[in-house]
């Protein structure tokens, strides 16, 4: 198990009656890049949700890096775990969503540097050093000062980005990063989320940029109707789709 980041073992999600996972089987291999492709509604986003317990699991079971996410086992009987201990699972993962979700009244460094000061309890020297470098790394060196009214689309992004990195996680989950971005700001994005990857991060990316996940992917996934219709390789899916619905999907955003 130690090979193995995430673990997703026949999870069921159910939404009243509408049934969005249904035995999903899922694995993720710590230092890889996965790509989670489908139509609206096919239950991507509910994975990556259901991954940090952002929604709670109806069955089944989901590990991160070897533990049982969002609840503990006692026989077959699982019990959910206290705020508190959810807090400390969800502290070594990373999660950007489409929405960029800064806090408006603080500066870039600001934003970067609140979890670390706290949740981790880092001093805030620490925080603020790490907090620049990290904006570095994100190219946005000269905007530290800068208030996310004063940042476009695809730089507060990159703070968000920045700001998940702060907390030092172990796994990076990006639910659609580019959807909300003008077409010709996808793409600082992208390249700050392929240096990431290849820089050994394990991320799951929920995403429709085919090229990114062509280039950067160690494994896509193809989901619709709550279950995965085919997995593997870039080329094996994108190039060579086996399942007629992936082949339908693909030659509608190809």
């Amino acid at each position: 198990m130690n090979d193995i980041m995430v673990l997703a073992d026949n999870v069921g999600k159910k939404f009243g009656h509408h049934e969005v996972l249904r035995g999903v089987d899922l694995t993720v291999k710590r230092g890889d890049v996965t790509c989670l492709l489908g139509p609206s509604g096919s239950g991507k986003s509910t994975l990556l949700r259901c991954i940090n317990h952002l929604e709670r699991i109806d069955s089944g079971r989901l590990y991160v890096d070897g533990e049982l996410v969002g609840y503990r086992q006692e026989g077959r009987i699982l019990h959910e775990l206290d705020e508190r201990a959810v807090a400390r699972q969800r502290s070594k993962i990373g999660m950007v969503f489409q929405r960029f979700n800064l806090f408006p009244h603080m500066t870039a460094l600001e934003n970067v540097m609140e979890a670390p000061r706290m949740v981790l309890k880092e001093s805030s020297a620490s925080a603020r050093k790490r907090a620049h470098d990290l904006l570095e790394q994100v190219g946005l060196g000269s905007k530290t000062h800068h208030f996310p009214a004063q940042l476009s689309g695809g730089q507060q992004q990159r703070v968000a980005i920045a700001r998940a990195l702060a907390m030092k996680p172990e796994l990076m989950l990006f639910d659609e990063p580019t959807s909300a971005l003008d077409p010709e700001l996808v793409g600082e994005v992208l390249k700050v989320m392929r240096d990431l990857a290849a820089s050994g991060m394990t991320m799951v990316v929920v995403t429709h940029e085919m090229g990114f996940a062509r280039e950067a992917a160690d494994q896509v996934v193809f989901l619709d109707g709550g279950i995965i219709v085919e997995q593997g390789t870039p080329d094996e899916v994108l190039l060579s789709p086996q399942h007629e619905r992936t082949q339908s999907f693909l030659s509608r955003v190809l």
